[in-house]
Parts: C-alpha cells; sequence; structure tokens
C-alpha cells in the first residue's frame, strides 16, 4: 500500500499562507472562509492547504489549532515548529532516511517516488516535492536558534577548621557553593615510659603542628 503523503495542489503558495498565519489572530477553528476572508486566498487549489496543515499536526482533525499552530506563530519557536510539523506529516519519508531534510530535490524525488510507488514524471510526486521544498525555507531542522548553555570553571577552596578537618568548597555557575568534609585518622604510638613530661610534650607537638589553623 502506497504511503499518503501531504501536499498542496499549488505548492508555491504554502509559504505566502504560512507567513498570513503569523500576522493573523489564531481561529477558533480554520476553516475555508478563514484562508478566504481572513488570510485572503480564494479558490479550491488554496483548499489543499487545510489538510496539509492537518497532517503536520498544525490542525486537528476538526480544523481546530493545535499548540504546535500557535508555536508557529510565536517568532521564538516559529523555526522549530515548523520543521516539527514537516517531520511529522512526512513520517513515512523520515522512517527511510532521518535526514531527508538535507537531500537535493532529486534525492528527495526518488524517497517519495519510493514510497508512493508513483513514476518518475507524477505530478502528484512533483508536487510533494514542491510542497516540502517551499515550506522548508521557513524551518530550522538544527535547532540553531536554541542558546547553548554557558560553561564556568568551578573554583575550589580549602580551609582547616578547627577539629583537623579540611574543608573543600566548590563554586558552580550556579552560584551555590557545595562542601566537602574530609576527615583524617592519626595513628600514635607511644613510647613506654611512666614519665608524664614526654606525653606533655608529644601532645603539645601535635596541637602546634596539625590542630591549629
Amino acid at each position: 500500500m502506497s504511503a499518503e503523503i501531504p501536499y498542496m495542489s499549488a505548492p508555491g503558495s504554502i509559504v505566502k499562507i504560512l507567513e498570513k498565519i503569523k500576522e493573523a489572530a489564531t481561529p477558533e477553528t480554520f476553516s475555508g472562509d478563514f484562508l478566504k476572508t481572513k488570510l485572503g486566498f480564494n479558490g479550491g487549489n488554496y483548499l489543499t492547504f487545510i489538510s496539509w496543515a492537518k497532517k503536520c499536526g498544525l490542525l486537528t482533525s476538526d480544523g481546530t489549532p493545535t499548540q504546535l499552530y500557535k508555536q508557529f506563530r510565536n517568532p521564538s519557536t516559529s523555526e522549530l515548529s515548523i520543521a516539527s510539523a514537516l517531520k511529522q506529516g512526512y513520517s513515512e519519508l523520515y522512517t527511510r532516511n532521518e535526514y531527508c531534510h538535507d537531500l537535493d530535490r532529486k534525492g528527495f524525488k526518488g524517497l517519495v517516488m519510493e514510497a508512493t510507488g508513483e513514476s518518475h514524471d507524477s505530478a502528484k510526486v512533483d508536487r510533494i516535492v514542491s510542497t516540502f521544498f517551499n515550506a522548508k525555507v521557513l524551518a530550522d531542522f538544527d535547532s540553531k536558534s536554541l542558546q547553548k548553555a554557558n560553561k564556568k570553571e568551578d573554583v575550589t577552596t580549602e580551609s582547616k577548621k578547627e577539629d583537623g578537618t579540611t574543608q573543600t568548597q566548590i563554586s558552580h555557575s550556579s552560584g551555590k557553593p557545595k562542601t566537602i568534609g574530609l576527615n583524617y585518622t592519626i595513628n600514635l604510638v607511644l613510647p613506654k615510659t611512666d614519665d608524664p613530661a614526654i606525653f606533655n610534650a608529644i601532645f603539645k607537638s601535635l596541637k602546634e603542628n596539625l590542630l591549629n589553623d
């Protein structure tokens, strides 16, 4: 069974319609009357945009604009949303080549012929190719509009606590320091003696050299 791939009867008009959609308010229902009266596209060939938009996820089956439609009207998400719409509408081609949007027209046409079973001189194939390539100029498949997170090197500082614990602080780019506590165990072998002066000297040396800041 051949795949049903969306296309417009007048592929050259798709960019004009999409640009008008950005300017007009979002309707409750995207109908032929809205296309004619509000967007200014009168004629049967333009009506095929509605079925194209439904298959691409811009409209529901009853013509209600979807979240993807609204994101397309948002300048900050417009290019990414139309790329998502094309991937949804042309999913049959994307299952065959996940980078089909990077193909030239000849390569893309071959993919369409393979999916539809149509001949190389098919008007349907040419319309599918032209519709996709016209809409593609408004899409961003490489997510170039996504901002890269700024990475800063962590700053590490160490300090000694009174109990001999070394405290390490790592300052992250988030501004929230994290503290790591390190505990040391000292094994001390004492000499055999009954002279308290020797013990006093040992512990005095420990305090002066290891336990003080």
